[in-house]
């Protein structure tokens, strides 16, 4: 465990008022008293109100708030770079397009997508209800899209670079990847080192010209494949302690076991089941699960475990063993980490950390809903994957780059399901909305960046552990010390990258997906700052890329 830091001085510790007190410095609230924040300007509410003095506060609270809109009032628009593919094909092969009409070979109908357009541009319920639909299925969820944040910025205010291209060599080997993590689904983390299918998936994803996954020495290994790119995400184990450790909720110990899905079923493996899915018509026969409950151990459990959760409860755990762990994992920025004589509770303590980490799960979605519906409409892996099969099979013929068409994945694809279908973990594959940004990878995010803006990232979580190989029990770890910020980005790719194990989701969803989701949290810590009456030096935290940045009141 880090050892806890003395402040130099009690100034260094957020304690003591500055030379100007605060009382000073809103003097003139009531006209344009403000303090810089990041790029903007927000007015700080005044502590230590007399009683009869309500409507001095009401009026310091309604500049604050006033001045919070007028910060994002003022932000510049912001660009929403697309791939141009949906203007480029006529045919629409890289555009979502699930439970509207297609033809034989998966196409959809040019006059139901445009249906759908123009409902999204409308935003009527009677223009939705007008849309060409192929089955029962329902679309999830676009008028999301639509949503507007009383906190933070708004959806189209954060801004995504654009998907790789359906013909490019970035696509290309997005979709190998895909390939080979259904091939390896059932196969043990701690297993990696020794199992055949991992050394010929790390030899292949290797020669891609374009593959954007972590390496070691210029190669894909066993210790890289499948990982994010985040600092830290190749430290130790491959699943984050946050995910197979006992979380003591309250007076509850939570035990992080799951039922999974059952080995080697896989969906949406012969056409005629491919194209029932797109139509939309039903959601696949049903699945069967595990007897026995385990610890995460393979893909298919991560998939497993992210097909039926909900929103931030992947980081509710998470929160509540930092929060066990005590004091010495609060962020060096808290200032009741050095106070002789408060406690942090509603301010600084867990209720905030709680909330703060559910609260960043809405506009997370509402971001990344905005991106599906009104931007990018980008197809799914399973669609990209029916390209490459009608096109091997010479039914049709489609841009592929070549990388992708000459896999070893493919090959072995082939000669265990008899098509070049991606196999799904799911029997109703993808849900009804589009591939990018992914909505899980966008939570995971927002909520990660949370929880590490609250808790110290160089703190050392004790007794560490990696689940045996068939998740039964749970493995002392002997190895680097894990330290919280390493496991919370892992924690976030686990949650994404669990998408893709699943079929349904590409590598480049997850890693910018994730970026969206810091960005929206950082608005939030943003409007959190201005909103305590505590002195303190503000939020800092590392952010995904590496860098380190400052959230604060007085800078």
């Amino acid at each position: 465990m880090a050892n806890r830091r003395t402040p130099k001085n009690e100034a260094e510790a957020g304690l003591t008022k500055p030379e100007t007190s605060r009382r000073q410095f809103f003097s003139g609230i009531a006209g344009a008293g403000t303090v810089a924040l990041g790029a903007g300007s927000l007015a700080l509410p005044t502590p230590g109100l007399a009683l009869g003095q309500d409507d001095q506060r009401r009026q310091e609270t309604y500049s604050l708030r006033s001045r919070m809109a007028e910060y994002y009032r003022d932000m510049p628009g912001a660009a929403h770079p697309t791939n141009g593919d949906e203007e480029r094909y006529g045919n629409k092969i890289n555009a979502f397009s699930k439970t509207l009409l297609h033809n034989p070979l998966g196409e959809v109908s040019r006059d139901s997508f445009s249906s759908m357009v123009r409902a999204l541009e409308s935003g009527s319920n009677s223009d939705f209800d007008a849309i060409l639909r192929g089955g029962n299925v329902r679309l999830k969820n676009p008028q999301a899209a639509y949503t507007r944040q009383m906190m933070g910025a708004d959806a189209s205010q954060i801004t995504l670079p654009a998907p790789p291209a359906f013909s490019s060599a970035r696509q290309a080997a997005n979709i190998i990847e895909n390939y080979w993590m259904a091939l390896a689904r059932d196969i043990p983390y701690n297993e990696y080192a020794s199992n055949s299918i991992i050394a010929q998936a790390c030899d292949d994803l290797s020669r891609l010209s374009d593959y954007a996954g972590p390496k070691e020495n210029g190669r894909v290994t066993p210790n890289t494949i499948f990982r994010g790119n985040t600092p830290g995400d190749l430290e130790g184990p491959y699943v984050s302690q946050f995910l197979l450790q006992n979380a003591p909720v309250g007076s509850q110990i939570l035990e992080q076991k799951q039922r999974s899905l059952l080995p080697g079923v896989d969906f949406m493996t012969d056409v005629p089941a491919w194209l029932t899915i797109q139509l939309g018509i039903g959601k696949g026969a049903g699945v069967r699960l595990e007897d026995t409950a385990r610890y995460m151990r393979n893909g298919r459990d991560m998939a497993n475990f992210v097909h039926v959760d909900q929103a931030y409860s992947p980081y509710y755990p998470a929160a509540w063993i930092l929060l066990h762990l005590g004091d010495v994992c609060y962020s060096e920025d808290n200032p009741y980490v050095w106070s002789k004589s408060q406690d942090a509770f509603a301010t600084f303590g867990p209720p905030d950390a709680l909330e703060f980490t559910a609260r960043a799960a809405k506009p997370g979605y509402n971001a990344a809903w905005y991106q599906k519906w009104m931007v990018h409409r980008h197809a799914r892996p399973e669609v990209f994957a029916g390209r490459i099969h009608h096109h091997l099979a010479k039914l049709a013929l489609y841009p592929i780059h070549d990388e992708a068409l000459h896999s070893k994945a493919l090959e072995l694809t082939a000669a265990k399901y008899g098509t070049f279908l991606l196999p799904q973990a799911y029997t109703e594959g993808s849900p009804a909305h589009s591939s990018y940004p992914a909505g899980h990878a966008t939570v995971a995010g927002a909520s990660v960046t949370m929880l590490k803006a609250f808790f110290r990232e160089s703190a050392e979580l004790p007794n560490p552990v990696i689940a045996s190989s068939d998740g039964t029990s749970l493995i002392p770890y002997s190895g680097p010390p894990l330290t919280v910020g390493n496991e919370l980005n892992k924690l976030a790719y686990n949650v994404a990258m669990g998408r893709n194990f699943a079929g349904i989701h590409y590598r480049y969803d997850a890693v910018d997906s994730i970026r969206l989701g810091e960005e929206v949290a950082i608005n939030l810590l943003r409007d959190m700052t201005s909103t305590y009456a505590e002195f303190f030096g503000g939020f800092s935290f590392t952010r995904f890329d590496g860098s380190r940045v400052t959230i604060c009141p007085y800078c």
